[in-house]
């Protein structure tokens, strides 16, 4: 929804700040600071995932939107070099799908999404990082209906996706994280045999959790 826009900037901004302000502080050659090649990262977010919906056709004339979801989320990155990782991001998320004539019910949301990612001060105790990759999302357990006839929709999607975060070692293998990313998806939708148009959902992702260094 886009009233959680102005949300997303306030935090993307406060945690570069925050990271900026700490990463002057961190010295590279602190003991417990650092990630290098071959290193892997498991993360554990919890995340709210705040769709930025556009819809045409039939589907834009019915205000269709689709809600927020908080959900947790699990991702792995493989350090390929000391500054550059490779992030596979597993979650999934059930959404219900509303419109000017009421409720047209729930989907569920599978988007598995791999980024190739910059981190920044890799050898110190903060570390932002920046990341771009693919999403591809699949559609499932949908039970949708416009009043009672069935609505059918498009079960698959492929996207680009963005990423900005900063990890913060706390420990020897232990860090905390914040992550925003913006993904892209859409799905179309009939009903009866007639083309009902496009549902563009383009998600904002906000995600707080922490991580281990293996």
């Amino acid at each position: 929804m886009r009233k959680g826009l102005g949300a997303v900037v306030l935090a993307c901004a406060a945690l570069f700040a925050g990271a900026a302000h700490a990463a002057g502080d961190a010295t590279s050659g602190d003991s417990m600071g650092g990630i290098h090649a071959g290193d892997v990262l498991v993360r554990l977010r919890a995340i709210s995932i705040q769709p930025d919906v556009k819809a045409g056709g039939a589907l834009g004339s019915l205000g269709v939107d689709v809600n927020n979801a908080i959900v947790p989320e699990l991702d792995f990155t493989y350090m390929i070099r000391d500054d550059i990782g490779v992030e596979l991001i597993l979650g999934t998320s059930r959404h219900q799908v509303t419109s000017s004539i009421g409720g047209l019910g729930g989907v569920g949301v599978l988007p598995p999404t791999l980024l190739l990612q910059y981190h920044f001060n890799h050898a110190g105790r903060v570390r932002p990082y920046v990341g771009a990759g693919l999403n591809y999302t699949y559609f499932y357990n949908d039970k949708l209906k416009a009043g009672d006839t069935p609505v059918s929709i498009k079960h698959s999607s492929f996207g680009p996706a963005l990423q900005a975060g900063v990890d913060v070692q706390v420990a020897k293998n232990l860090f905390v994280n914040a992550d925003v990313k913006k993904i892209w998806m859409r799905t179309s939708a009939s009903a009866g045999g007639a083309d009902l148009g496009s549902l563009k959902i383009d998600p904002w992702v906000i995600g707080l959790g922490v991580g281990m260094k293996f």
